[in-house]
């Protein structure tokens, strides 16, 4: 008898037929417990469990993959009443690309600020032009509800003092970042929402459970094959619809470093996925387009130049030019980046050295505390800094990403994949620089198409189950075999030998042998454990990647996509042949065949492309070259021709603490996992130990029961400085789902009193976020002994536009708040009187003695506009020998009268330093009426920075 899925009558009950109807309406589900999972060590396995002892698990739904996508669809598919399976080869609670956070959205499309049309044109022009726009628009007009919801669940975007989003211009057109300063709790918000009370009832999660099938019957999808990476026991699932959501394949080339696990991706990201749509018969398409990003020299992680920007940071050659002409983040993007590594004008840097040390420090506070936490110690390991070194840059090992480039499994606007009954999202699908946001709303989309069907009642493939047992339990056959990690080196060491571009016919054909031979050698794999079967099913995966990759590229008989397809044989693009998709799929005879498929016209025009769509051009198998000789056998020496040639948890264990303490933590522990409400942890709160008290902020935080708002704002008054920080933390990752309510104002006013900074700080930022104070309040905090209260305070004052309480901190000892209240000065203008006139602070602060502080305040000047009495002073800034207070001036007279603005702009483009001329044309594209302003922006094309040129450009578009 199969398990149902939680609430619902067993599957085998149920009167459905086969292959799951369009849902019906039902009852309310009833609650159940999640199971628990095995202790962390994994068996030695002394027998092969037998195929027909498996434990059957049925539901309506089955997701695979509790990373972003997954979470996401296993959500919306509960909420339209459908039994969800969750299966997670790790843990829900900590895995996925999104395991350590992520410190920004790269593609929000933020009413106001962008634009879904122009979106949707970047990216296919990103993308050289193969996309289905009807899957990029939905990632463009559904971002934004998306981020709203992620909002309500508790995940901190930034947001400038007024409460709007903070959405930055990083790449030259478009302005789609949007930061996330608290991004690294996104995974623990997300595992809050799945575990809330009402979610609970209709999704079972099951973590250390490895799908490696997805089964088909009648054509369509009706469950998985998977096993349990604790046990080893064999399980299969019955489904009316199954959800792919297994993330990237980063397993694919090799590092530099040569660590197997040492990848730009998560390395638990195998290609599952690929593996299990591509032997469910779905096609795939883009396979040939590979995900290669830049990253830090020596380390498995990104150098984040896109964090970097907005505060000043920007990639430059070895001479300190800026070098990359494109402008959006794509495969020409990084063909520009890899040529200029290999000249001598490399090597290539993030340059950050030249930025003021409160810039550093806040970019220090990101980088090294979301997605890469480690970043901070490898710098440290090399005793370099941000204030004394660039960052070397260099490039990632190749892998297949559906959401950072263009490689995964084919979908339509709904996720659904080309087999009726499976669904793709995230990282696996083919929606192309998808990113985050995209990850979530093809989740939600393929969550809420699939919950119309209810689980399959036919006899599950005997035959394909028979397979995936075999694929799993090999291995213990053979327990002396050749060890997982051996095999998969020697594997991944062929594709950044054969296929890593550049890329050639030859070479890829020999790659092609290498794989087909690598198949013996993988069946032949030895494995004691559960945990080195479930490493040896994923080589399994990286081996059919591998194929896919090969194939693609040999049959895609142009170059597109910079560096991510580059044929040194076919070496231009061909748009007249190829501007179409190449899909692949497994043919009924088991092997790999092909089609060009045309690209559909556009709904969005895109004047670089033409695409007339027609019909799908069947290529059939692609056959490898001949590469057992070098040349015709008996043909004599050829003459050469231009056609030849997880950290640990800071709190830590409970070392050191007597025995009635660790029974109370251990209490706080089991109430977390039974969602308590506020009076059963207030005892905890209330501790007289500490570490008690700590464990119960985090419980609150987690569970976040009514109430929880003014309890964490009590905390911060807490004697011991470890709780109120955890409080401050807690109450800022939670600042968007807390209602603004009296009980909350008043402990958040009480802490303003309090000892700790840190938790003042916090309450300001509160009250501000949630509308709970006013100018009188925050302007008492003016005077605080603490940098980053006086900072908080400016923001606060900035939200409600005292322009007059702000003006009071203009005379701050600290650069940083002079900074700031400058650049506040620009926040309130659009709320304030314009006839008032520019306050008297900023006239001050544009004589003040810091570099910095005159910069910000000419900058200003660009919004509010440039009054007659400070004409003289911001034309006299434009020979200041700070290029700071330079590139400000030229900010400013981009706001000036264009009379007098745009002569003294023209002679900017002039200056020495290329962020200054930058500036110039960024303020002379404010007036492309006049003549002059457009002949000063046609000589700037010529400038020898790749910004400027870039941007001068944009007058003539």
């Amino acid at each position: 008898m199969a398990a149902a899925c939680p609430g619902r009558p067993s599957a085998r009950e149920r009167p459905d037929p086969p292959l799951g109807p369009e849902r019906p309406e039902r009852p309310s589900a009833a609650p159940h417990v999640l199971k628990g999972t095995p202790a962390m060590t994994s068996p030695t396995l002394t027998e092969i469990p037998d195929l027909d002892s498996a434990e059957e698990l049925s539901c309506d739904v089955l997701v695979i993959g509790g990373g972003t996508a997954g979470t996401m669809a296993a959500l919306t598919a509960a909420g339209r009443g459908a039994s969800v399976l969750l299966l997670e080869k790790a843990h829900v609670r900590h895995s996925g690309a999104l395991a350590m956070g992520m410190d920004g959205v790269n593609n929000a499309v933020i009413p106001g600020r962008a634009e879904p049309d122009d979106y949707v044109a970047e990216i296919t022009r990103a993308n050289d032009g193969i996309v289905d726009q009807s899957t990029v628009r939905q990632t463009a007009t559904r971002g934004f509800e998306m981020v709203q919801r992620l909002e309500s669940y508790g995940v901190k975007f930034e947001k400038d003092e007024h409460g709007e989003y903070a959405v930055r211009q990083v790449h030259r057109s478009g302005s789609y970042v949007l930061p996330m300063p608290e991004g690294k709790d996104v995974k623990k918000v997300l595992y809050r929402q799945l575990r809330r009370r009402e979610n609970r009832e209709r999704i079972r999660i099951e973590n250390r459970l490895m799908p490696v099938r997805v089964l088909t019957a009648g054509g369509r999808a009706v469950g998985a094959a998977a096993f349990n990476t604790r046990t080893g026991a064999f399980v299969t699932v019955r489904a009316g619809a199954v959800i792919l959501a297994t993330g990237a394949c980063g397993r694919l080339g090799l590092p530099a470093s040569g660590y197997l696990y040492g990848t730009y991706e998560n390395p638990t990201n195998a290609g599952d996925g690929y593996a299990m749509a591509y032997h469910a018969g779905a096609e795939l398409t883009g396979i040939e387009c590979f995900q290669i990003n830049p990253l830090i020299k020596d380390y498995n992680g990104p150098a984040c130049a896109y964090v970097a920007n907005p505060f000043g940071g920007y990639q430059v050659n070895r001479h300190g030019q800026r070098f990359v002409d494109s402008d959006y983040w794509s495969g020409q993007m990084m063909a520009e980046f890899a040529a200029e590594v290999a000249s001598d004008r490399g090597p290539v840097y993030l340059k950050l050295s030249h930025l003021p040390e409160e810039s550093i420090s806040a970019l220090e506070s990101i980088l090294h505390s979301t997605e890469r936490p480690t970043r901070g110690t490898f710098h440290s390991g090399r005793g370099h800094d941000y204030r004394t070194h660039d960052v070397e840059m260099h490039i990632s090992e190749i892998g297949l990403c559906g959401g950072h480039s263009a490689s995964g499994v084919r979908v339509d606007e709904h996720a659904r994949t080309t087999v009726p009954g499976l669904y793709a999202a995230g990282d696996l699908a083919c929606v192309p620089h998808n990113y985050m946001i995209g990850a979530f709303v093809f989740g939600d989309l393929a969550g809420e198409d699939a919950a119309r069907y209810t689980a399959y009642q036919g006899e599950l493939p005997q035959d394909q189950l028979a397979e995936a047992h075999e694929l799993i339990y090999r291995p213990l056959r053979n327990p002396d075999g050749p060890a997982q990690p051996q095999v998969e080196y020697k594997l991944r060491r062929f594709v950044n030998d054969y296929v890593a571009p550049p890329k050639s016919g030859a070479r890829l054909s020999l790659a092609l042998e290498h794989f087909e031979r690598m198949r013996d050698e993988i069946a032949e794999m030895g494995a004691r454990t559960p945990h080195e079967l479930m490493r040896c099913a994923e080589v399994s995966f990286i081996r059919d990647c591998a194929e896919m990759a090969a194939r693609s590229s040999l049959a895609r008989t142009e170059s597109r996509w910079g560096l991510y397809h580059e044929r040194i044989d076919h070496p231009r693009r061909d748009d007249t042949a190829w501007l179409h998709h190449l899909d692949l799929r497994k043919s009924p005879t088991g092997a790999m065949e092909f089609t060009a498929r045309p690209v559909e016209p556009y709904l969005v025009p895109v004047d670089e492309f033409t695409p007339t769509g027609g019909p799908a051009r069947h290529l059939g198998e692609v056959q490898p070259l001949e590469t057992a000789t070098a040349g015709h056998r008996e043909a004599p020496p050829a003459a050469l021709t231009p056609e030849t040639g997880g950290a640990a948890d800071p709190t830590g264990p409970t070392h050191g603490t007597s025995e009635s303490t660790r029974e109370r933590l251990l209490e706080v522990v089991a109430l977390t996992e039974e969602e308590p409400d506020l009076p059963a942890l207030e005892p905890y709160l209330k501790d007289a130990d500490a570490a008690v008290r700590l464990a119960a902020v985090k419980a609150l935080t987690e569970t976040v029961p009514p109430g929880a708002g003014p309890a964490l704002a009590t905390a911060l008054t807490d004697g011991n400085g470890r709780v109120s920080a955890a409080a401050a933390a807690s109450l800022r990752e939670l600042a968007e789902v807390l209602t603004a309510e009296p009980e909350l104002r008043a402990p958040l006013v009480a802490a303003l009193a309090g000892a700790d900074p840190t938790a003042r700080a916090a309450a300001l930022d509160l009250l501000r976020a949630l509308r709970l104070g006013d100018a009188e309040l925050f302007a008492g905090l003016l005077a605080d002994v603490d940098i980053e209260v006086r900072l908080a305070a400016v923001r606060a004052l900035v939200s409600v536009d005292a322009v007059e309480a702000l003006s009071e901190a203009a005379g701050d000892a600290a650069r940083e708040v002079r900074v700031a209240v400058a650049r506040g000065f620009a926040a309130v203008a659009p709320h304030v009187d314009r006839d008032a006139g520019t306050p008297a602070a900023l006239h001050r602060l544009t004589g003040d003695p810091d570099v910095l502080v005159r910069a910000a305040a000419l900058e200003a000047l660009g919004v509010l506009g440039v009054p007659d009495g400070l004409l003289a002073t911001a034309s006299a800034a434009l020979t200041d020998p700070a290029w700071q207070v330079r590139a400000g001036a030229a900010t400013a007279l981009g706001g000036a009268a264009p009379d007098q603005g745009v002569p003294a702009l023209s002679g900017v483009l002039r200056d020495t330093n290329a962020d200054v001329r930058k500036a110039a044309v960024l303020a002379l594209l404010r007036h492309t009426a006049r003549d002059d302003a457009r002949t000063a922006l046609a000589a700037a094309v010529d400038d020898p920075d790749a910004d400027v040129r870039a941007y001068a450009s944009r007058a003539g578009r």
